[in-house]
Protein backbone atom coordinates (compact mmCIF):
# COMPACT_ATOMS: atom_id res chain seq x y z
CA UNK A 1 0.00 0.00 0.00
CA UNK A 2 1.34 3.41 -0.99
CA UNK A 3 -0.23 6.55 0.45
CA UNK A 4 0.09 9.95 -1.23
CA UNK A 5 -0.02 12.64 1.47
CA UNK A 6 -0.24 16.43 1.42
CA UNK A 7 0.57 18.60 4.43
CA UNK A 8 4.08 17.35 5.23
CA UNK A 9 6.10 18.44 7.23
CA UNK A 10 3.14 20.02 9.03
CA UNK A 11 1.95 19.46 12.58
CA UNK A 12 -0.58 16.69 11.88
CA UNK A 13 0.88 15.48 8.60
CA UNK A 14 4.22 14.51 10.13
CA UNK A 15 2.64 12.54 12.96
CA UNK A 16 0.21 10.78 10.62
CA UNK A 17 3.03 9.85 8.24
CA UNK A 18 4.79 8.16 11.14
CA UNK A 19 1.65 6.17 12.01
CA UNK A 20 1.19 5.02 8.40
CA UNK A 21 4.80 3.86 8.16
CA UNK A 22 4.47 2.02 11.47
CA UNK A 23 1.58 -0.02 10.10
CA UNK A 24 3.61 -1.07 7.06
CA UNK A 25 2.57 1.40 4.38
CA UNK A 26 4.85 3.38 2.11
CA UNK A 27 4.22 7.11 2.01
CA UNK A 28 4.90 9.70 -0.67
CA UNK A 29 4.72 13.23 0.74
CA UNK A 30 4.06 16.30 -1.39
CA UNK A 31 6.35 19.06 -0.09
CA UNK A 32 6.53 22.71 -1.08
CA UNK A 33 10.01 23.72 -2.22
CA UNK A 34 10.55 26.21 0.63
CA UNK A 35 9.91 23.47 3.22
CA UNK A 36 12.18 20.95 1.54
CA UNK A 37 15.05 21.16 4.05
CA UNK A 38 12.72 20.98 7.06
CA UNK A 39 10.92 18.05 5.44
CA UNK A 40 14.18 16.15 4.86
CA UNK A 41 15.20 16.54 8.50
CA UNK A 42 11.80 15.46 9.74
CA UNK A 43 11.63 12.51 7.35
CA UNK A 44 15.07 11.33 8.47
CA UNK A 45 14.00 11.43 12.13
CA UNK A 46 10.76 9.58 11.39
CA UNK A 47 12.54 6.83 9.45
CA UNK A 48 14.94 6.32 12.35
CA UNK A 49 12.16 6.16 14.96
CA UNK A 50 10.03 3.72 12.97
CA UNK A 51 12.99 1.73 11.62
CA UNK A 52 12.08 1.75 7.92
CA UNK A 53 14.15 2.05 4.75
CA UNK A 54 14.64 5.30 2.90
CA UNK A 55 12.36 4.26 0.04
CA UNK A 56 9.43 3.74 2.43
CA UNK A 57 9.11 7.51 2.83
CA UNK A 58 9.56 9.54 -0.33
CA UNK A 59 9.49 13.33 -0.59
CA UNK A 60 8.39 14.92 -3.86
CA UNK A 61 8.40 18.64 -4.56
CA UNK A 62 5.09 20.18 -5.52
CA UNK A 63 2.23 22.46 -4.48
CA UNK A 64 -1.51 21.86 -4.35
CA UNK A 65 -2.10 25.30 -5.85
CA UNK A 66 -0.25 24.35 -9.07
CA UNK A 67 -1.58 22.47 -12.07
CA UNK A 68 -1.02 18.70 -11.64
CA UNK A 69 0.07 19.56 -8.07
CA UNK A 70 3.37 20.82 -9.47
CA UNK A 71 4.63 17.25 -9.88
CA UNK A 72 7.39 16.45 -12.37
CA UNK A 73 5.76 13.11 -13.21
CA UNK A 74 2.11 13.25 -12.10
CA UNK A 75 1.12 10.15 -14.05
CA UNK A 76 3.66 8.01 -12.20
CA UNK A 77 2.41 9.22 -8.82
CA UNK A 78 -1.21 8.62 -9.81
CA UNK A 79 -0.28 5.11 -10.92
CA UNK A 80 1.52 4.35 -7.64
CA UNK A 81 -1.02 5.87 -5.21
CA UNK A 82 -3.38 3.43 -3.49
CA UNK A 83 -4.74 6.01 -1.06
CA UNK A 84 -4.60 9.78 -0.74
CA UNK A 85 -4.44 11.76 2.50
CA UNK A 86 -5.20 15.46 2.04
CA UNK A 87 -4.15 17.56 5.03
CA UNK A 88 -2.59 20.63 3.38
CA UNK A 89 -4.44 23.86 4.17
CA UNK A 90 -3.87 27.37 5.47
CA UNK A 91 -4.89 27.23 9.11
CA UNK A 92 -4.90 30.87 10.13
CA UNK A 93 -7.89 32.61 11.69
CA UNK A 94 -6.75 35.96 10.32
CA UNK A 95 -5.98 34.81 6.76
CA UNK A 96 -7.07 36.99 3.85
CA UNK A 97 -9.69 35.67 1.47
CA UNK A 98 -7.50 35.25 -1.63
CA UNK A 99 -4.79 32.94 -0.22
CA UNK A 100 -7.39 30.98 1.75
CA UNK A 101 -9.42 30.46 -1.42
CA UNK A 102 -6.35 29.51 -3.43
CA UNK A 103 -5.09 26.89 -0.98
CA UNK A 104 -8.13 25.60 0.88
CA UNK A 105 -10.64 25.58 -2.00
CA UNK A 106 -8.76 25.53 -5.31
CA UNK A 107 -5.98 23.36 -3.88
CA UNK A 108 -8.49 20.84 -2.58
CA UNK A 109 -10.10 20.73 -6.02
CA UNK A 110 -6.77 19.82 -7.57
CA UNK A 111 -6.19 17.07 -5.00
CA UNK A 112 -9.67 15.72 -5.74
CA UNK A 113 -8.79 15.62 -9.44
CA UNK A 114 -5.53 13.81 -8.66
CA UNK A 115 -7.25 11.23 -6.44
CA UNK A 116 -10.07 10.62 -8.90
CA UNK A 117 -7.76 10.19 -11.88
CA UNK A 118 -5.55 7.92 -9.75
CA UNK A 119 -8.62 5.80 -8.90
CA UNK A 120 -7.41 5.53 -5.32
CA UNK A 121 -9.04 3.02 -3.02
CA UNK A 122 -9.75 5.86 -0.60
CA UNK A 123 -9.39 9.60 -0.16
CA UNK A 124 -8.91 10.69 3.45
CA UNK A 125 -9.70 14.37 3.82
CA UNK A 126 -8.98 16.43 6.94
CA UNK A 127 -11.60 19.13 7.28
CA UNK A 128 -12.50 20.92 10.54
CA UNK A 129 -15.43 21.06 12.94
CA UNK A 130 -15.53 24.78 12.18
CA UNK A 131 -17.17 24.25 8.81
CA UNK A 132 -20.13 24.84 11.14
CA UNK A 133 -19.38 28.56 11.15
CA UNK A 134 -21.53 30.31 13.74
CA UNK A 135 -24.32 27.75 13.71
CA UNK A 136 -26.36 28.23 16.87
CA UNK A 137 -26.86 24.79 18.39
CA UNK A 138 -25.64 21.22 17.97
CA UNK A 139 -23.62 20.36 14.86
CA UNK A 140 -22.98 16.73 13.99
CA UNK A 141 -21.32 14.63 11.29
CA UNK A 142 -24.43 14.67 9.11
CA UNK A 143 -24.57 18.47 9.12
CA UNK A 144 -22.79 20.73 6.65
CA UNK A 145 -24.82 23.46 4.98
CA UNK A 146 -27.16 24.68 7.69
CA UNK A 147 -27.37 28.29 6.56
CA UNK A 148 -24.53 29.35 8.83
CA UNK A 149 -22.49 32.53 8.80
CA UNK A 150 -18.72 32.39 9.31
CA UNK A 151 -16.28 33.98 11.73
CA UNK A 152 -13.47 34.31 9.18
CA UNK A 153 -12.15 33.28 5.77
CA UNK A 154 -10.52 30.16 7.20
CA UNK A 155 -13.89 28.75 8.26
CA UNK A 156 -15.64 29.85 5.06
CA UNK A 157 -13.05 28.32 2.71
CA UNK A 158 -12.82 25.06 4.64
CA UNK A 159 -16.62 24.85 4.36
CA UNK A 160 -16.42 25.40 0.59
CA UNK A 161 -13.70 22.77 0.33
CA UNK A 162 -15.73 20.18 2.21
CA UNK A 163 -18.76 20.91 0.05
CA UNK A 164 -16.58 20.09 -2.96
CA UNK A 165 -15.29 16.89 -1.33
CA UNK A 166 -18.76 15.68 -0.40
CA UNK A 167 -20.01 16.38 -3.92
CA UNK A 168 -17.63 13.70 -5.24
CA UNK A 169 -18.16 11.06 -2.57
CA UNK A 170 -20.52 9.01 -4.76
CA UNK A 171 -17.71 8.43 -7.28
CA UNK A 172 -14.64 8.71 -5.04
CA UNK A 173 -14.52 6.55 -1.86
CA UNK A 174 -13.84 9.12 0.84
CA UNK A 175 -13.61 9.50 4.61
CA UNK A 176 -13.77 12.97 6.12
CA UNK A 177 -12.26 13.89 9.48
CA UNK A 178 -13.23 17.09 11.29
CA UNK A 179 -10.91 17.93 14.20
CA UNK A 180 -11.91 20.58 16.70
CA UNK A 181 -9.25 23.10 17.85
CA UNK A 182 -6.01 21.12 17.66
CA UNK A 183 -3.44 21.70 20.40
CA UNK A 184 -0.18 20.00 21.36
CA UNK A 185 0.48 16.39 22.25
CA UNK A 186 -1.27 15.32 25.45
CA UNK A 187 1.83 13.48 26.69
CA UNK A 188 4.72 15.68 25.60
CA UNK A 189 2.97 19.00 25.01
CA UNK A 190 4.81 19.29 21.67
CA UNK A 191 3.35 21.53 18.99
CA UNK A 192 4.49 23.42 15.88
CA UNK A 193 2.28 26.47 16.34
CA UNK A 194 1.06 28.66 19.19
CA UNK A 195 -2.43 29.70 18.17
CA UNK A 196 -5.99 29.01 19.33
CA UNK A 197 -5.81 28.00 22.99
CA UNK A 198 -2.23 29.28 23.20
CA UNK A 199 -3.36 32.88 22.83
CA UNK A 200 -5.16 32.55 26.15
CA UNK A 201 -2.38 30.55 27.81
CA UNK A 202 0.23 33.09 26.70
CA UNK A 203 -1.85 36.06 27.81
CA UNK A 204 -2.29 34.59 31.29
CA UNK A 205 1.31 33.42 31.54
CA UNK A 206 2.54 36.96 30.90
CA UNK A 207 0.64 38.10 34.02
CA UNK A 208 2.19 36.16 36.93
CA UNK A 209 0.28 35.95 40.19
CA UNK A 210 -2.92 37.71 39.21
CA UNK A 211 -4.04 37.68 35.58
CA UNK A 212 -6.82 39.53 33.80
CA UNK A 213 -8.73 37.63 31.11
CA UNK A 214 -11.57 38.71 28.82
CA UNK A 215 -14.71 36.61 29.23
CA UNK A 216 -18.05 37.01 27.50
CA UNK A 217 -20.72 38.25 29.97
CA UNK A 218 -22.49 35.15 31.38
CA UNK A 219 -25.66 35.43 29.34
CA UNK A 220 -25.35 31.85 28.04
CA UNK A 221 -23.15 28.76 28.20
CA UNK A 222 -20.41 28.72 25.54
CA UNK A 223 -18.05 25.76 25.05
CA UNK A 224 -14.42 25.62 23.93
CA UNK A 225 -13.60 22.38 22.12
CA UNK A 226 -9.89 21.50 22.06
CA UNK A 227 -8.32 18.18 21.06
CA UNK A 228 -4.67 17.09 21.43
CA UNK A 229 -2.61 16.12 18.40
CA UNK A 230 -2.11 12.50 19.47
CA UNK A 231 -5.86 11.90 19.76
CA UNK A 232 -6.50 13.37 16.30
CA UNK A 233 -3.71 11.40 14.64
CA UNK A 234 -4.47 8.14 16.47
CA UNK A 235 -8.13 8.44 15.48
CA UNK A 236 -7.35 9.12 11.81
CA UNK A 237 -4.79 6.30 11.70
CA UNK A 238 -7.30 3.85 13.20
CA UNK A 239 -10.33 4.90 11.16
CA UNK A 240 -8.40 5.12 7.89
CA UNK A 241 -7.32 1.51 8.25
CA UNK A 242 -10.89 0.21 8.25
CA UNK A 243 -12.98 -0.56 5.17
CA UNK A 244 -16.26 0.24 6.93
CA UNK A 245 -15.40 3.92 7.40
CA UNK A 246 -15.65 4.81 3.70
CA UNK A 247 -18.38 7.34 2.96
CA UNK A 248 -18.49 8.65 6.53
CA UNK A 249 -17.74 11.93 8.29
CA UNK A 250 -16.09 11.77 11.72
CA UNK A 251 -15.93 14.74 14.05
CA UNK A 252 -12.81 14.44 16.20
CA UNK A 253 -13.89 16.56 19.12
CA UNK A 254 -14.10 16.49 22.90
CA UNK A 255 -17.52 15.04 23.77
CA UNK A 256 -17.40 16.86 27.13
CA UNK A 257 -15.64 20.17 26.51
CA UNK A 258 -15.25 22.85 29.19
CA UNK A 259 -17.28 26.00 29.12
CA UNK A 260 -15.31 29.13 28.30
CA UNK A 261 -15.59 30.27 31.91
CA UNK A 262 -14.25 26.92 33.12
CA UNK A 263 -11.55 27.07 30.42
CA UNK A 264 -10.23 30.33 31.86
CA UNK A 265 -9.95 28.70 35.30
CA UNK A 266 -8.19 25.62 33.86
CA UNK A 267 -5.64 27.79 32.06
CA UNK A 268 -5.14 30.04 35.07
CA UNK A 269 -4.41 27.06 37.29
CA UNK A 270 -1.96 25.69 34.70
CA UNK A 271 0.11 28.89 34.61
CA UNK A 272 -0.16 29.43 38.38
CA UNK A 273 -2.18 32.65 38.32
CA UNK A 274 -5.44 33.69 39.89
CA UNK A 275 -7.65 34.93 37.08
CA UNK A 276 -9.78 38.04 37.26
CA UNK A 277 -12.52 37.82 34.62
CA UNK A 278 -13.29 41.04 32.77
CA UNK A 279 -16.66 40.96 30.95
CA UNK A 280 -16.00 41.72 27.28
CA UNK A 281 -18.36 41.06 24.40
CA UNK A 282 -16.34 38.95 21.97
CA UNK A 283 -17.09 40.95 18.83
CA UNK A 284 -16.42 44.25 20.57
CA UNK A 285 -13.15 42.89 21.96
CA UNK A 286 -12.06 41.82 18.49
CA UNK A 287 -12.82 45.21 16.95
CA UNK A 288 -11.05 47.03 19.79
CA UNK A 289 -7.85 45.01 19.38
CA UNK A 290 -7.97 45.41 15.59
CA UNK A 291 -8.36 49.18 15.74
CA UNK A 292 -5.99 50.22 18.53
CA UNK A 293 -2.45 50.48 17.09
CA UNK A 294 0.03 48.15 18.77
CA UNK A 295 -2.54 46.41 20.99
CA UNK A 296 -2.46 43.12 19.10
CA UNK A 297 1.32 42.94 19.50
CA UNK A 298 1.14 43.98 23.17
CA UNK A 299 -1.44 41.32 24.05
CA UNK A 300 0.03 38.66 21.76
CA UNK A 301 -3.48 37.72 20.68
CA UNK A 302 -4.91 37.28 17.17
CA UNK A 303 -8.05 39.48 17.11
CA UNK A 304 -10.05 36.77 15.31
CA UNK A 305 -9.57 34.45 18.30
CA UNK A 306 -11.99 36.58 20.36
CA UNK A 307 -14.89 35.10 18.38
CA UNK A 308 -14.26 31.71 20.00
CA UNK A 309 -14.95 33.06 23.47
CA UNK A 310 -18.57 33.25 22.40
CA UNK A 311 -18.86 30.50 19.80
CA UNK A 312 -22.49 29.30 19.70
CA UNK A 313 -21.91 25.84 18.25
CA UNK A 314 -21.88 22.60 20.24
CA UNK A 315 -20.11 19.71 18.51
CA UNK A 316 -21.36 16.14 18.79
CA UNK A 317 -19.59 12.98 17.64
CA UNK A 318 -21.80 9.91 18.19
CA UNK A 319 -20.45 7.87 15.27
CA UNK A 320 -16.84 8.67 16.21
CA UNK A 321 -17.42 7.39 19.74
CA UNK A 322 -18.96 4.19 18.39
CA UNK A 323 -16.19 3.65 15.83
CA UNK A 324 -13.40 4.16 18.39
CA UNK A 325 -15.03 2.09 21.13
CA UNK A 326 -12.70 -0.72 22.18
CA UNK A 327 -9.73 0.76 20.28
CA UNK A 328 -8.29 2.50 23.35
CA UNK A 329 -8.57 5.88 21.62
CA UNK A 330 -10.53 8.64 23.30
CA UNK A 331 -10.18 12.37 23.72
CA UNK A 332 -8.70 13.19 27.15
CA UNK A 333 -10.13 16.15 29.08
CA UNK A 334 -8.14 19.35 28.64
CA UNK A 335 -7.50 19.69 32.37
CA UNK A 336 -5.58 16.38 32.32
CA UNK A 337 -2.86 17.59 29.94
CA UNK A 338 -2.88 21.41 29.95
CA UNK A 339 0.13 21.45 32.31
CA UNK A 340 2.16 19.69 29.59
CA UNK A 341 1.09 22.30 27.05
CA UNK A 342 2.24 25.10 29.33
CA UNK A 343 5.55 23.37 30.13
CA UNK A 344 6.31 22.97 26.42
CA UNK A 345 5.28 26.56 25.68
CA UNK A 346 7.62 27.90 28.35
CA UNK A 347 10.50 25.67 27.25
CA UNK A 348 10.12 26.55 23.56
CA UNK A 349 9.53 30.31 23.25
CA UNK A 350 10.76 30.40 19.64
CA UNK A 351 7.64 28.64 18.33
CA UNK A 352 5.24 31.20 16.80
CA UNK A 353 1.65 31.36 15.56
CA UNK A 354 2.76 31.51 11.90
CA UNK A 355 0.81 29.26 9.56
CA UNK A 356 2.40 27.05 6.91
CA UNK A 357 1.57 28.47 3.48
Amino acid sequence: MTAFLTGFPGFLGSALTERLLARGESVTCLVQSHYREQARDRARAIRERVGVSDDSLTLVTGDITDSELGLDDPERHRREADACYHLAAIYDLGVDREPAEQVNVDGTGRVLDFAQRAAVDRLHYVSTCYVSGRHDGAFGPDDLDVGQSFNNHYEATKFEAEVAVQARMDDLPTTIYRPAIAVGDSETGATDKYDGLYYLLGLLDRQPGIAVAPVQPPSRRYEFNAVPRDFVVDAIAHLSGRADTAGAVYQLCDPNPPTVRRLVDICGEAVGSRVVRVPVHARLGRRFVERVPGLERLLGVEPASFDYLAHPTRYVCPNTSRALAGAGIECPPLASYVDDLVAYMRANPSVTDAAMA
